[in-house]
């Protein structure tokens, strides 16, 4: 089976990008840009902070989809050496059950004690990674069928749903993603993000397990295909918003906002595929795979230790020397985090050198 290398730089560069937000980089970047015209650009490497789409609203969706894409190559594997169904799922129930596992780690410990909290990246992979594969041996037209009722589902359970004081369906706190939230863990998230992101996300996850196996066919018609969902996807998505029926809100998943962002995906890896795979373009790459090879462990890295201390260590250091020559403030944080994210990049490069790759 061929690798997929444009799915090794893809699931590369997201994570090139989460490091270097771990550093520090954009919010120095956003300083230093300020009342320059600059500044909207950097804004991208924000989340919005409700109605809107902006670049860094994709990264997650596109985490989950090359996830996606990265099982249909793993199952075909595991099918082909002659593991049954039964032993495929054991797998994947055990991979699950780690993902949640670390997801919940990652926001488990706090300055204030213990905390259980659901709103990270890997546990709701690991509920999109399961539905997936449930429904990966059925028929596209019924996985698609399965995607559609799922943002169907959203939709019902925002809108129908009366609870007192939460039946605002696109308002932040009093929605009912916040009320689940309020059952699961007695808390709501400040910052609008909600647990059930989980149930209209795995269309992003079940998207990227169709793409893999449309990959697999080896189909000189894959572009086309992409480009044409990628279309639709968006034009659905962005119609549902102009329209003012369902608005595009990242923190909450509305169904508008999983169609366009899948839209950018299906894009984005026609291109990379199209770039890379077919027109073999494959100069400068390992820059990027040396850290997707190993994103769990540097995802894990920069969430459990860069962000409670490495970063701040680092940023100490190469602050306190770099004022030794007098440098500006602005131009020293940015210089720092470019720091921290070499030394990142370094551990990861290190890891690949010695062939260590932790995966589960």
């Amino acid at each position: 089976m061929k690798r997929l290398l444009s799915l090794d730089f893809m699931r590369g560069l997201i994570m090139v990008l989460l490091v270097l937000e771990s550093a520090g980089l954009y919010e120095s970047l956003l300083a230093a840009t300020e009342n320059s015209n600059l500044h909207g650009l950097v804004q991208q490497f924000f989340h919005h902070p409700w109605n809107g789409l902006r670049f860094w609203d994709l990264v997650q969706p596109a985490f989950m989809f090359m996830a996606g894409v990265s099982m249909a190559y793993s199952l075909t594997r595991q099918k082909e050496a002659g593991q049954d169904w039964v032993h495929r799922l054991r797998k994947t129930l055990k991979r699950c059950g780690w993902l949640f596992f670390w997801g919940v780690l990652d926001y488990a410990v706090r300055k204030t004690g213990l905390s259980f909290e659901l709103w990270d990246v890997l546990t709701q992979l690991s509920f999109t990674t399961l539905v997936a594969f449930l429904i990966f041996e059925c028929k596209t037209v019924t996985q698609i069928l399965v995607c559609a009722g799922l943002l169907l589902l959203t939709e019902v359970l925002y809108r129908c749903t009366q609870i007192p004081g939460f039946d605002q369906p696109f308002t932040d706190q009093h929605n009912f993603g916040n009320y689940v939230d309020w059952l699961l863990m007695h808390k709501i998230n400040q910052g609008g993000w909600v647990a059930i992101n989980c149930i209209p996300t795995a269309v992003h996850t079940v998207a990227g397990a169709l793409v893999g196996k449309m990959l697999l066919q080896n189909s000189n018609k894959v572009i086309r295909n992409l480009l044409i969902w990628s279309a639709l996807c968006l034009a659905v998505g962005f119609a549902l918003d102009a329209a003012g029926i369902t608005p595009i809100i990242k923190r909450i998943a509305t169904s508008s906002f999983v169609l366009a962002s899948l839209g950018w995906c299906l894009a984005g890896l026609a291109a990379c595929y199209w770039w890379i795979d077919i027109r073999s373009h494959r100069k400068y790459l390992l820059f990027f795979t040396v850290v997707g090879m190993n994103s769990l462990f540097i995802y894990l890295f920069i969430e459990i230790v860069a962000n409670r201390w490495f970063t701040g260590y680092i940023s100490a250091i190469s602050n306190g020397v770099l004022s030794w020559v007098s440098t500006p403030e602005s131009v020293s944080h940015i210089l720092s985090a470019l720091c921290v994210f070499s030394l990142e990049w370094g551990l990861c490069y290190f890891l690949y050198r010695k062939k260590i790759f932790f995966k589960i």
